[in-house]
């Protein structure tokens, strides 16, 4: 079985409420109030708990802020995208996906996923190829929202747009255009797509979507940080879809 490390009080405290297998979980010693309803939750789950002086958790997390704890989990188990439009229609929800293409830091991929769980998005598809998966920074950077938001990882981004163009959703690309995100229709079953951090979306991807949103910058740096354009399309897609 391959086995990722996470560590943190919020990203284990998650992966054990999920029910995620965890092969062990480590506390440092002296922090053993403060993480008492974490070890009492493992103990109730029947998850080993070993207790590690300071310097041998620092070790464990590799100079990663540990707080405490960290925990040796079964590595991520990837979905489908069909399950994530499945995870909608079982909640009644309208199919709301974010895209990423070609994210390659983890903590953007893990600051996305935490604002897609925030948001109310039903999944996140990433490519297999030349982009960050999930590992125990993502994880982190996540804040525990790893363990809720599904992830489809595919082989080929641009063919998946197509497949959910066939399954009747809009894909709407994230990039330059001369409409406002505000002012575009993002209500409906919707996929967002957000393009690498230096490079953006590319050519072939962005000629498969529907539309362009952009969001206007009043300042000198012309560009958004993938994380935080992320954020706020998909909190304008929370707000239109409240609004009906």
């Amino acid at each position: 079985m391959n086995i990722d490390l996470i560590i943190g009080r919020n990203p284990v405290t998650e992966a054990v409420k999920s029910g995620r297998t965890i092969e062990k979980l480590m506390i440092s010693k002296g922090s053993e109030k403060g993480l008492a309803q974490i070890i009492a939750m493992a103990k109730d789950k029947g998850i080993p708990v070993y207790y590690n002086d300071k310097a041998r958790m620092d070790k464990i997390a590799e100079g990663g802020a540990h707080q405490g704890v960290a925990a040796y989990v079964s590595s991520y188990e990837y979905c489908e995208v069909e399950d994530i439009i499945k995870r909608a229609e079982d909640k009644g929800e309208v199919p709301f996906v974010v895209i990423l293409d070609g994210i390659e830091d983890p903590h953007n991929l893990g600051a996305i996923m935490r604002s897609a769980d925030g948001a109310g998005a039903h999944g996140v598809i990433i490519p297999k190829r030349r982009a960050v998966g999930i590992t125990g920074v993502v994880a982190k950077a996540s804040a525990g929202a790893v363990e809720y938001v599904p992830v489809a990882r595919v082989a080929n981004i641009a063919q998946t747009i197509e497949k959910l163009k066939k399954e009747g959703f809009w894909v709407a690309a994230v990039d330059m255009s001369d409409t406002p995100y505000y002012k575009s229709d993002l209500k409906g079953k919707l996929a967002v797509v957000i393009g690498n951090e230096g490079e953006g979306i590319s050519k072939l991807v962005k000629q498969k979507c529907d539309f362009t949103v952009s969001m206007p910058m009043m300042g000198s740096v012309q560009s958004l940080n993938a994380s935080n354009a992320a954020a706020i399309i998909m909190y304008e897609v929370r707000r239109q879809r409240d609004s009906e």
